[in-house]
């Protein structure tokens, strides 16, 4: 079966990992940077950048060593080439790059979307296309049609800030610990959902979009009033965000004739966010599934899994392939209005 090195850099995670064409993840390793950008509440690019120079090349030996493979027995080296932070991109596609020049070997740049797009498929073996994703994120929060490998229609996605930024920034206002995502779903758990009264943008428009500005200001006028317990705030913040992921994808699925509704990318780890889009599709008569947590955040084998489907339908990149800060999956989506450049 071919065997794929994959590599991730495009945020704060750096990982690799081997994955075979039928599902196999012989090793993996990944390396967070929380304490490094804890004290800034987010990530600073370039500590993320440099971080990655000084731990990817020991990441991808160790890998090899743990699979006792050498480069040479690899078939290919994917690597994500974007979006994201481009000084990590670049850092881990130069690493790519010159694995697959010294072993002679084809190169895949990896677009970091389709790593999430098609992680589900690394999980579970009976997903076929095509699929309703909703791929929820730090950076991104879309709704497409998964139609095959390279193929996608985006039905939506955010006019100003994703679903994850909004946890992270929602956190940062609480004064919890960076990544806000987990802290704010372990805080919500001992708070009353209902307790804080929070907008829901674009609950029930027939605008197709997410937007989660006007809710993050309004979890900071929350905050500063100082009359309401942080859990209860947590919890009403988090049940916000769910109401319109709900709702939005309820939306997408009267468009939609997939069959099995999708959510990846991190947001997909929330416990709270899985169980009320999995009775969403319940209702509407779909299937649902999600890869398990630790593969919906940052990681290199969803990497290696999407190069391995592009390697099997014969799509292989130069080592001329740049790369990109941004990288929309569907190039033919018209832009949205606000800050679409997100798409």
């Amino acid at each position: 079966m071919p065997l794929i090195l994959g590599l991730e850099s495009s945020c704060d995670d750096s990982a690799a990992a081997l994955v075979t064409s039928d599902r196999r993840i012989l090793a993996q390793a990944v390396v967070g940077q929380n304490n490094a950008h804890q004290p800034y509440g987010g990530v600073v690019p370039e500590i993320a950048a440099r971080a990655h120079v000084e731990v990817l090349p020991g990441l991808i030996a160790q890998v090899l060593e743990e699979a006792k493979l050498a480069p040479d027995q690899l078939d290919a080296v994917a690597a994500t080439a974007g979006p994201g932070l481009i000084g990590g991109v670049m850092v881990g596609l130069l690493a790519g790059k010159g694995l697959a020049l010294a072993a002679g070997k084809p190169l895949i740049a990896v677009n970091h979307l389709e790593g999430h797009a098609l992680s589900p498929r690394l999980s579970d073996p009976d997903l076929t296309f095509p699929y309703l994703l909703l791929l929820a994120s730090g950076g991104h929060c879309q709704l497409l049609e998964v139609r095959g490998v390279g193929d996608y229609r985006r039905l939506a996605t955010t006019i100003d800030d994703a679903a994850g930024e909004a946890f992270d920034k929602a956190a940062k206002l609480l004064g919890l610990d960076y990544p806000g995502g987990p802290a704010i779903e372990t805080l919500a758990r001992h708070g009353d959902a209902m307790a804080v009264a929070l907008p829901r943008p674009l609950l029930g428009s027939g605008e197709p979009h997410f937007s989660f500005a006007g809710l993050k200001s309004a979890v900071q006028r929350a905050v500063m009033k100082n009359t309401h317990d942080p859990a209860d705030i947590a919890a009403s913040f988090q049940q916000a965000v769910i109401d319109c992921l709900v709702d939005r994808t309820r939306r997408a699925l009267q468009h939609s004739a997939a069959p099995t509704l999708v959510v990846a990318g991190g947001v997909a780890a929330n416990g709270a966010v899985r169980a009320a889009l999995k009775q969403l599709a319940e209702q509407n008569g779909r299937t649902f599934t999600s890869p398990p947590g630790w593969l919906c955040t940052d990681n290199a084998a969803m990497i290696a899994w999407a190069g391995a489907e592009r390697f099997a339908a014969g799509l292989t990149d130069g080592l001329d392939a740049p790369a990109r800060a941004r990288w929309p999956l569907d190039s033919a989506a018209a832009t949205v209005r606000g800050a679409g450049v997100k798409a």
